[in-house]
């Protein structure tokens, strides 16, 4: 697989994951205003004809550009099971056990036949046991305990709870700086 560049914000906010192709497309047009880390790829262009020089850009692990960012980013990130998973650390909130993630289920605290919302800080991961024992009940009402409670995600984490198995040491050195007091990735 590829590895992918970090992109942040002119003020070092982490806003994406990128390919080379679209970071190379931010340096060519000149957006990328500073950068971190190491080369990570090398891109040969074509020769110029004035000069005869060949033309190479070199794309580092951590770009930070100007201009208009992607109207889809926000300041909270969007609520995925496998970012949830994660977050949760493959552990059921309730019973305690690891479960490998595709065991795993989304468990709404407050259910939302009952009001509800299927936000971060409504939902944990639960194995399909303890699930089905809860249930259409609140925890208190079940006799089962939250081990944890829930949190937001911010960008930086969310980042790298969906990339986890592909971050570079220089790109988790520069998220974890930016996590949250209340991640659990900091304790992992």
């Amino acid at each position: 697989m590829a590895e992918r560049i970090l992109r942040l914000d002119v003020a070092g906010k982490p806003v994406e994951w990128l390919d080379w192709q679209s970071a190379t497309c931010l340096y060519a047009r000149g957006l990328v205003t500073w950068t971190l880390g190491d080369v990570i790829y090398r891109i040969r262009g074509g020769h110029c004809r004035f000069t005869g020089e060949r033309s190479e850009m070199h794309l580092r692990s951590i770009i930070a550009c100007d201009g208009r960012i992607n109207p889809r980013s926000r300041s909270t990130p969007p609520l995925t099971n496998a970012a949830l998973f994660r977050r949760d650390q493959h552990l059921c909130l309730y019973c305690g056990k690891q479960f490998p993630e595709h065991t795993l289920t989304r468990d709404h605290i407050v259910p939302t036949s009952r009001g509800g919302g299927d936000h971060w800080l409504n939902v944990v991961a639960a194995c399909k046991r303890c699930n089905q024992n809860k249930g259409n009940r609140q925890p208190e009402e079940s006799g089962q305990d939250l081990l944890a409670l829930p949190y937001i995600p911010n960008m930086a984490e969310y980042l790298a709870l969906i990339n986890s198995h592909r971050i570079r040491s220089d790109q988790m050195e520069f998220l974890k700086a930016q996590f949250g007091r209340e991640s659990r990735l900091l304790q992992a």
